[in-house]
Parts: C-alpha cells; sequence; structure tokens
C-alpha cells in the first residue's frame, strides 16, 4: 500500500495528478510555512507563443507564514489576468467549453485563504477527472514522515526538471500549440485537450514509485 505526502498547489500539473491517482492514500501538508517561487500559487499553461507561469499574488505579512494563513492579494486584478490567459489559450480546445464554467466559477469566488482556494479546485478536478482518492491532512509539521510514508513534498517544483521524477514519464497527447510534446502543463491543458480521456493517460503515464 502506497501512502504519500505532497502539498497543495494551484492547478497543480499532470504530474502531481498521476501521483496522486496511483496512490493509496494521499496525506496533504497542511502545517508547513509557505514557500515562495513554488506551485503552491503557480501554474504552467501553454499559449499560442510559450510556456506561461501564472502566479497569485499573496499578502506577505511574515517571514515564516503558515500555509493555512496565507491570504490572496486581491488588490492585484489577477483573477480576470488568469482567466483571460486561460480562454485565450484553451478556447479552441475540444473540451474547453465542457469544463471552463467550472473553473470559472471558482476562480471568481474570492477565497481569502490560498489554502482553501487550492482546496476547492483540487476537489473540483478530482471531480472532473473521476478520481475517488483518499485524502487526509496533516495535524502537525514532521520534517521526517512515518517510515509507511513517501515524502514527496516540493518533489515536484519549478527548481525540478520534470525529466528526473523517475516515476513519472508523460503519455504524449495532443496539444494546441507547438511542434514539441510539452510533458508536464497545469491539469487545465489535459482536461481542455483530452476531456475524458485524462485519466487514462494520467495512468499511463505513471512508472510506478518503486522508481523513486
Amino acid at each position: 500500500m502506497s501512502k504519500i505526502l505532497v502539498e497543495l498547489q494551484y492547478l497543480p500539473s499532470i504530474a502531481y495528478f498521476t501521483l496522486l491517482q496511483n496512490a493509496d492514500q494521499v496525506i496533504i501538508e497542511s502545517q508547513e510555512h509557505f514557500v515562495k517561487q513554488s506551485f503552491r500559487n503557480r501554474m504552467l499553461i501553454h499559449d499560442a507563443n510559450r510556456i506561461l507561469p501564472l502566479s497569485i499574488p499573496v499578502q506577505h505579512t511574515a517571514l515564516k507564514i503558515p500555509i493555512t494563513e496565507v491570504r490572496i492579494d486581491y488588490k492585484q486584478k489577477w483573477v480576470n489576468a488568469h482567466w483571460r490567459a486561460i480562454q485565450s489559450s484553451y478556447g479552441k480546445a475540444p473540451f474547453f467549453d465542457y469544463y471552463a464554467e467550472y473553473f470559472k466559477n471558482v476562480l471568481y469566488q474570492e477565497e481569502t485563504f490560498l489554502f482553501a482556494f487550492n482546496q476547492k479546485l483540487l476537489t473540483l478536478c478530482l471531480k472532473l477527472l473521476g478520481l475517488s482518492i483518499n485524502i487526509e491532512y496533516t495535524a502537525e509539521y514532521r520534517k521526517s514522515p512515518n517510515e509507511d510514508t513517501i515524502d514527496m513534498r516540493s518533489t515536484i517544483s519549478p527548481k525540478v526538471n520534470v525529466e528526473n521524477l523517475p516515476w513519472f514519464h508523460a503519455k504524449p497527447y495532443y496539444q494546441l500549440f507547438g511542434k514539441d510534446f510539452v510533458p508536464n502543463l497545469s491539469i487545465l491543458d489535459l482536461l481542455f485537450c483530452t476531456g475524458p480521456d485524462a485519466s487514462i493517460i494520467l495512468k499511463e503515464s505513471f512508472l510506478g514509485l518503486e522508481n523513486k
């Protein structure tokens, strides 16, 4: 039985959902401090010209902020900017019209806290992917988890090349832009481009945690 410990991310990557789909139990880290320049408040999509990072601005009130207390900064008009970028990138994707309103509704709710916002989006993504996953949340922070738990915190990071994830090899699928397949964009890319086949591609992208 595989039990993994991982952080919450903003509309996470295909690698993230590949990991979740193939774990018997998922523990979400809820007692850590906020980590800058990570996928906790950042995702990657692909527009007509390039890979485009989209970041949620947060309010900085202390050097070490508990992740559940990080507030989203709505003084910056990031919601409109993110939604316009998503529309521009995926408006012509085969399944955009099928899924778009679900994501738009969550984005425009103006959730106060980043952690709660990411929770809502994760719940939505799992529902759209048709995945039923046993998820728990940590009650305290431990630098090293129990021996029966695989620590995957910060493993999927902007600082880590996707080719260095030994348990993951993205199954290529149709993408709107570019000649070369981009293997680890936000789950939005997979859902909008492949629709109900998304969960199959996740399964075929997993090499096994024994390769960790």
